[in-house]
């Protein structure tokens, strides 16, 4: 069954920094909102880099919105061959209009993408923006070959990127 991303990028007029997924879990799906598996690191990366605890996703938000930091994803629609969240089930991918949010969001200059779907993707469709993407680990719970302490280590460019501003 083909389905479409369920909910809008968070960005706004002071954001620089794009994370880029692949696209939404089925756990994101149901809670509507970006990395909501509960073993997804994404948040406690953030958290640890910057201090921060976030408790819910209004104050995920807050602080990815303080500090500059747009989240999307790649892919606007697709299909799972099964019915699971592996990257490697996402299938008839198209891509989300990324050069009409870079035009609407200018102040973006540094694109991270997490995980190799998402990277493949950004370069495959999105080779020809002025904005190259830059490849971090997957925070996915999938993804155990790198322990967490080398994923904060690796998504400390993140974080440089916002202060080269």
């Amino acid at each position: 069954m083909r389905q479409h991303h369920p909910f809008a990028p968070i960005v706004n007029d002071d954001s620089t920094v794009l994370i880029l997924g692949s696209f939404p879990s089925i756990a994101s799906f149901e809670q509507r909102f970006y990395y909501a598996h509960p073993r997804n690191q994404f948040w406690p990366i953030f958290e640890t880099l910057f201090d921060a605890e976030l408790k819910d996703n209004t104050q995920r938000r807050a602080f990815l919105l303080d500090r500059g930091i747009a989240l999307w994803d790649v892919y606007a629609s697709l299909t799972r061959a099964r019915n699971n969240s592996s990257d490697s089930n996402l299938v008839d991918m198209v891509p989300n209009d990324l050069a009409g949010l870079l035009k609407r969001y200018p102040h973006i200059n540094t694109l991270f993408c997490t995980g190799t779907k998402a990277y493949d993707g950004c370069r495959k469709h999105f080779s020809a923006l002025p904005v190259q993407c830059r490849k971090l680990p997957s925070p996915s719970p999938a993804y155990a070959a790198m322990p967490l302490s080398k994923k904060i280590e690796a998504y400390a460019a993140v974080k440089e990127a916002l202060n080269a501003d």
